[in-house]
């Protein structure tokens, strides 16, 4: 069989610090001479230096070549990329007025122009009149928080970007602040912060000064990132200091806490909790938590980073193994500042590897008692260096489920199930191999090339090391190698798939291209690189995993499934596609009368349970709360909504703490508890039909 090709997660290989360098930093202008509101000294970058444009060719030239769209660096491009690029700068709509935008704007359908002549001047010019209106706005700021605010009256703050548009005039964005800040006095005032004022001084002082910190390679990043991510949101440039960071991540275990971030709107923002990590084991950081202050040890001060770039933030965060950070945190961003003292340490692969535990389950009214195998699976892993160097040993997710497999063969478990809903991806290799362990042989995946054709990877060993009924946990989180897996497990009909309406639905592959090596055949010198998106992949059936993902075959509530955190919820994700289909086998396990028979039932016990009357009551307010495009700045009215969200963070805080991998296998929940009895219904009838094995 052919090597696969290489896979870029979109959680395994997005380390803290590339996640840092994805998103950027800051850009500029020219045109208006920005001055320092702090000492009047006028900000500049200079002219962009020659090798930068030499960069922007080489990107241009290389992104249609390819990119799996085979797209032309062209006007649409071109417009995208401005508006990425602005709202890369300014994403609330607080600095820059509608007049500069217009202006702009004029310059819309030359970007594309401008990059492959390794014309710069758009960038800077606009960054340029960025820190300009970044001062005056910092010097409103300033000038706003010696007034007195009336928080008895009744208005309101938009907080949705998509429903605001650019102030007109200086004047509206004056107005624009001082809403602004009054919400801000106001979340502070009610996390019993000290002097917030000077704490609101010291933030808006530290946002204008790192901005003017911006040099060449930053802009020349955030600009070229426009560009490319107007392609697709996982393209992405890197300019040579990020290729440094990047490489020293791959190549080393840092130490840390386990988490990877990311920058919404001036907040850090958790995207992911590592499995095995030391936010994992502390148990209480989790998904769409912000975290607003960071502080060294037992007594450092606690640093604001709001409005800090995420590097930045990074850098704060990580830390030898032992060492302790503690983190000031808004749960699901809202409601008090909670602080959390986390160990930093290394990440063992023991504690992200495979583990499996035997459950006795009884369905209520059953006559029979089944043994059903959990396996809870939060990564497809593979040891490369010692696979490559041919150990007998060497670990990976496919020899650890296998052994488990072998074991619940032995102990006569009637049924199995894969849990990969935690699983953001990994080894492609690894997802093929697994696939292995659960059909004869045959097609796991297709990939197509920026050319157009198509390759198919197979599992060619014949056999199989577990023939007996088999679920497959998922949900929004379940990406890439997970989807892949759990695809190729439903187009062979060989078990089902259960949890979130749908995974995370992100079906591509990247690659990275050295610029110093395409420029001059050797790398000599650092010119950053190019992550392009050069693949796509495609289940056996033909059905591309992108944007839709895979959907589940029985589906229960949760709050995950509400979360904007799929492939399809960012901006310039590639469209869903299909190809021809690849020749397999078809196992009849997947019995249509059979599942439609297990939906019906698990719906009945759903609509009955109160553990799920209450998770439903939680998810409406969720999305209620997440629908909301504005917030009342009368105090009495923000600390009602305040007390409310908190009251629901609470609700939550129990249940997602138990998905974490905090080192127990399986936790006997209702949900688990139903996933279980979706098994018993699924062993029950396979049995009935004497379909209860794959043979």
């Amino acid at each position: 069989m052919d090597n696969p090709p290489r896979l870029f997660s979109s959680t395994r290989l997005l380390s803290l610090a590339l996640v840092a360098c994805l998103l950027g930093q800051a850009p500029v202008l020219a045109q208006d001479v920005a001055t320092d509101s702090g000492n009047g000294q006028a900000f500049s970058l200079g002219e962009p230096p020659a090798r930068d444009g030499r960069v922007a060719r080489l990107i241009a030239a290389l992104m249609p070549r390819n990119h799996i769209s085979a797209k032309r660096l062209d006007d649409t491009i071109s417009e995208r990329a401005l508006r990425l690029y602005i709202k890369s700068l300014d994403p609330l709509k607080l600095y820059f007025l509608q007049s500069d935008i217009d202006e702009f704007e004029e310059a819309k359908l030359e970007i594309d122009n401008m990059v492959q002549n390794g014309d710069l001047g758009l960038a800077y010019e606009i960054f340029t009149r960025f820190i300009q209106r970044v001062d005056e706005r910092v010097a409103v700021a300033m000038e706003l928080l010696d007034s007195d605010f009336n928080f008895e009256k009744e208005e309101s703050i938009i907080t949705d970007p998509d429903e605001t548009e650019y102030a007109e005039t200086a004047e509206e964005a004056r107005d624009r602040w001082r809403r602004q800040i009054k919400y801000a006095i106001l979340d502070l005032k009610d996390d019993e912060a000290e002097d917030y004022i000077d704490q609101l001084r010291r933030r808006y002082s530290r946002y204008a000064k790192r901005w003017k910190q911006t040099d060449n390679d930053d802009l020349l990043e955030m600009f070229l990132t426009s560009v490319t991510t107007a392609y697709d949101p996982h393209s992405t440039y890197m300019s040579p200091g990020t290729l440094d960071d990047f490489q020293i991540q791959m190549s080393l275990n840092l130490d840390g806490i386990g988490a990877q971030l990311r920058e919404k709107d001036g907040n850090t923002v958790v995207s992911r909790v590592i499995p095995g990590g030391a936010a994992a084991k502390h148990g209480k950081l989790k998904t769409d938590d912000i975290i607003v202050t960071v502080g060294q040890g037992e007594e450092g001060d606690m640093v604001d980073i709001v409005e800090m770039p995420l590097n930045d933030v990074v850098d704060l965060i990580r830390g030898k193994a032992g060492s302790l950070v503690r983190l000031g945190v808004k749960p699901g961003g809202v409601g008090n500042v909670e602080e959390y003292k986390i160990t930093r340490a290394r990440i063992e692969l023991e504690e992200s590897a495979a583990r499996g535990e035997i459950i006795e389950h009884h369905l209520p009214g059953a006559e029979e008692t089944f043994k059903i195998g959990y396996i809870n699976l939060p990564s497809f892993y593979l040891d490369m260096d010692a696979a490559r160097q041919e150990k007998a040993d060497f670990r990976s997710s496919t020899r650890d489920v296998r052994r488990i497999l072998i074991d619940f063969q032995e102990k006569g478990v009637d049924g199995l199930v894969l849990d990969l809903s935690k699983n953001g991806g990994g080894s492609l290799t690894e997802a093929i191999n697994l696939t292995g362990l659960f059909i004869d042989r045959g097609p796991v995946v297709q990939v197509k090339n920026s050319d157009g054709s198509i390759q198919q990877y197979a599992d060619e060993e014949s056999g199989t090391t577990w023939d007996k009924p088999l679920v497959v946990m998922t949900s929004k989180f379940s990406a890439s190698a997970s989807e892949i897996f759990a695809g190729a497990i439903k187009d062979y009909g060989r078990g089902i798939v259960v949890g979130d309406p749908a995974t995370h639905g992100k079906g591509t592959v990247q690659t990275l291209m050295d610029l110093g090596q395409q420029l001059f055949a050797h790398n000599r010198a650092n010119y950053g690189a190019l992550k392009v998106t050069l693949q796509q992949f495609y289940l056996p059936d033909g059905q591309s995993t992108q944007r839709k993902g895979v959907a589940a075959d029985v589906v229960l509530p949760s709050i995950t499934a509400k979360m904007d955190v799929a492939e399809g919820d960012l901006q310039y994700a590639l469209e869903h596609d299909v190809v021809k289909g690849a020749k397999h086998s078809v196992y009849n396990m997947v019995p249509v009368d059979l599942l439609d028979q297990i939906r019906v039932r698990s719906e009945k016990r759903v609509t009955e349970d109160e553990e799920f009357a209450d998770l439903l009551r939680r998810i409406s307010s969720y999305v209620a709360q997440k629908e909301e495009n504005s917030v009342s700045l009368q105090e009495s009215a923000f600390v009602e909504r305040r007390k409310e969200l908190e009251s629901q963070n609470k609700d939550e805080e129990e249940e997602l703490v138990e998905q974490m991998n905090d080192g127990v296998v399986y936790r006997d929940g209702f949900y688990n508890r139903e996933v279980m009895n979706i098994v018993h219904d699924y062993i029950d009838g396979l049995r009935d039909k004497k379909l209860d094995n794959a043979g």
